[in-house]
This record gives structure tokens, sequence and C-alpha cells, in this order.
């Protein structure tokens, strides 16, 4: 209703800016009622009228501009197809779309702020039954108090020793719950007490309550996880590729636009940079290194030669240190500004890279941490990256210590599991302001 509403008040609004009145024309209304009917269905379609209480306000206004983004193009094409673009303002049109967007918008946002504050103070909260050994059932509601605004409250505990558990201690947890007032159990088990999970299920089969499975995976790093159905079952997708085509087509896009534009504004540098490398030091002007990309295939990446030409044994690549002789001069500029990186926007139009992504590594130092960093290898989930989360936050440079390389992977995994355009847009304007120079470039 607030959307709709908000396309009627928006039309009116843009009619009165464009044309000084409020009396609508009855082909405008036509032209408001048709697209408020196609904000609905597409937010319908997308589910973004379910239940908000756990899902990030971002996500919700991206999603929100994604609709309005598919309305606009039906809404044109619509008009362009009836011939009937000589009786529309396009800039009626226009201002329609933008203002119903931002009332929409604003509306999820006041919504999402109010309830926040009213469950802060204690209102709107769901009560929960938690139910699994006493580590697991400690772990959750530490998460629960973290994080208030979700809005959880915890109404009972039902601790969980090893063993078999007789009848009676089902049909005891059953009336627990029951007189608990609880709007949701949690079962917060590891996989191996799967039977328990049905015990549980068997006995509130005459409650109308929500159950939700909480296992226990700590212990493993998870990339993407979610529950699909496959084959007529029910998966949870432990490890699975993280960006679905709709996603890759964004960032394919992203890489094309972006990376056509810079390539284009380099090339007097790059042309500058070749004429000073073949003055200052005899070798090539591009040195090139197979790297590991996407889903594990090996390609060729390009960098401008930053050191003197030298073997090194193989199957060994030796990482640059401070002061390291092998470097020249003007190579060590290079490398402190990452202008030695120019030449990778052709592996981004290749499309064997990404503008943002986990950097890519040698394969002898792949081949050395993936024994050592049990998620390492999950990084390779996605094109690797000119610039990247982690690069940004400072994490760039030498990794002469195990903790550098699992800090450096942790954060490529997150960007991985939070990738947006938004986040991508981000990281490209902190890599100009401060990610072209940093101290550990060397």
């Amino acid at each position: 209703m607030v959307d709709a509403g908000a396309v009627l008040f928006a039309g009116v609004l843009a009619h009165f800016i464009r044309f000084g009145t409020t009396a609508v024309h009855e082909r405008f209304v036509l032209g408001m009622v048709i697209i408020a009917i196609f904000v609905v269905m597409a937010n319908f379609i997308d589910g973004a009228y379910v239940r908000w209480r756990t899902t990030r306000l971002s996500n919700i206004l991206f999603r929100l501009l994604w609709v309005w983004c598919i309305v606009a193009l039906l809404a044109t094409s619509i008009i362009y197809l009836a011939e009937a673009s000589v009786r529309y303002s396009r800039l009626w049109l226009g201002m329609t779309l933008l203002f119903s967007f931002g009332f929409a918008a604003g509306f999820r946002v006041l919504v999402m702020l109010l309830l926040k504050r009213a469950r802060m103070l204690g209102k709107n909260l769901k009560r929960i039954f938690l139910v699994g050994p006493p580590t697991n059932v400690l772990k959750v509601a530490r998460g629960m108090r973290k994080m208030p605004a979700e809005g959880f409250a915890i109404a009972g505990v039902q601790r969980l020793k090893g063993g078999a558990f007789d009848p009676d201690f089902y049909g005891c947890l059953a009336r627990r719950i029951r007189d608990s007032g609880a709007h949701e159990v949690w079962l917060c088990l590891p996989l191996e007490m799967g039977g328990t999970v049905r015990e549980v299920m068997y006995v509130l089969r005459h409650q109308m309550i929500e159950v939700r499975f909480i296992p226990e995976l700590q212990d493993m790093r998870l990339l993407s996880h979610r529950i699909s159905r496959v084959a007529g079952y029910f998966s949870i997708d432990l490890s699975f590729t993280p960006l679905g085509e709709t996603a890759r087509f964004i960032k394919r896009i992203e890489d094309l636009v972006l990376g056509t534009v810079l390539l284009i504004l380099s090339l007097p540098i790059c042309v500058i940079i070749a004429c000073i490398l073949k003055a200052e030091s005899s070798g090539p002007v591009l040195f090139k290194q197979y790297r590991m990309g996407s889903n594990g295939r090996h390609f060729k990446v390009y960098k401008f030669r930053s050191m003197e030409v030298h073997e090194e044994a193989s199957g060994t690549v030796t990482q640059a240190k401070q002061g390291d002789p092998r470097v020249t001069p003007f190579g060590a500029f290079l490398r402190r500004t990452s202008l030695d990186e120019l030449p990778q926007f052709y592996n981004v139009l290749q499309g064997r890279m990404s503008i943002v992504g986990p950097r890519p590594h040698a394969l002898a130092h792949n081949e050395y941490y993936k024994e050592l960093v049990q998620s390492y290898m999950l990084r390779h989930k996605v094109k690797p990256g000119i610039t990247g989360w982690a690069q940004v936050n400072g994490l760039r440079g030498e990794t002469d210590t195990l903790e550098k390389m699992e800090r450096r992977v942790e954060h490529d995994l997150w960007y991985i599991d939070n990738w947006s355009l938004w986040l991508d847009l981000r990281i490209i304007f902190l890599t100009i302001i401060k990610g072209f120079s940093h101290q550990n470039a060397y």
C-alpha cells in the first residue's frame, strides 16, 4: 500500500512541478496506476515484502532500487511500443519514478529505525526457546545479545548433555516450550545430533510454533552458504559459488566500462613508464607470470617489470622485502605507488581478472599457504582483482608471518560473501584516495 501510494503521490507532485497544477489528466492517472501495479508486482516477485527482522537495511534498499530500475524499463518500453511517447512528458515520468523511489525508500528507513528503537526498549521482541549443548546455547545467546536490533529475547533454555534421551524427556521438553510462550524454538545442535532434531520435531508436531535448526559449523569457514532444493531434497550448501548469473553479469559490465575508461586514461602514463624502464635497465618492459584465476584456472598476469632480470629455483618465488637489492630504483617507485599494476587492466578486459577482487598470488605461494590456512583456496571462487577489500584495509605487501596471510584471506572471504556493486565502487574510491601508495608496498 505504501509503495503504491508513493507512486501516486509522486505522480501528482511531478505533475504539479511540470505543469503547475494538481488537476492530473486521465492519461497520467492511467500511467501512475500501471507503474504502481508494476512496482507492487515486482516487489512481490523479488520477495521484498517478507519479514525484515534479520535483513540489513542496505540489502533492502539495493533490492528496492533494482525493482525501480526494472519498472522504469517496463514503463518506458510500454510507452514506446504503444507509440504514446508524445502524450507523456519524459520529465514527468522521470520525476515520478525518482520521487516514488525516494518516498518508498524513506518509508523503509523510517520503519527500520523505529523498529530498532522499539526493540532496544524491549518491545516487538521474538521470544526464543534454545535447545542444545551448553556451549552451543551459550554461543547463540551471546550472538542474540550482540544484535539487539534484531529483536530476539530468550524465553527458555534446555541444555542437553551427551547420550540418548528417553521419551519422557522429550514430552517434558514439549511442555516446557509450550508453557514458556516462545514464538520460536532454536535447535542449536552439532550435526552429529541429527537424531535429536528428528525427536524434537516429532514432539512439537501439535504445537503451532516455528522451529529453526542452527547447526554447529563454527569450525568450518563457509562461503555463500544457503539452503536450496536439489533433486527433490533440501540441501545445506556449505561452500558455493557466491556470485550468481546476474551478479556476474553486473560485475562484468562494471569491469568492461571502468576498465576501458581507466586503461585509456592510463595509456600516456604507461608509455612514459615503458620508456623509462627501457632506459634504466636491460630487459623486457613487462613482467609476466602465471597466477591462479577464477575456479582454479591459470592465466598470465601482466605487470611493469620492477626488478633486475634474474632467475630463481624452479617452484620457488621469493617475496620482495624492504630494501630488496633486486628492485631497481624506478621499480621501487612503481611498486610503492602501485603503478606497476597498470597493465593488469588488459587482464580485466580479457575477462581473466576483475578490477576488484582478491589479489592473485604466485602459484608457489598458493601451494605453500593452502596447507597452512584452511580456507585459503576459497578465495579463488571469484576472479582475482587489481585491488581488493584486504588492500584498502592495509593488508598488502609482504606476508612475512602466517597471521598476515590469515587476515588477508579473512578479508578476501568477507568481500566475496558480502559482494555488491556499491561495495566495489567503495573499494575503488578508497583505492584512489589511499590505496595507490602504502608503507608496506616495496
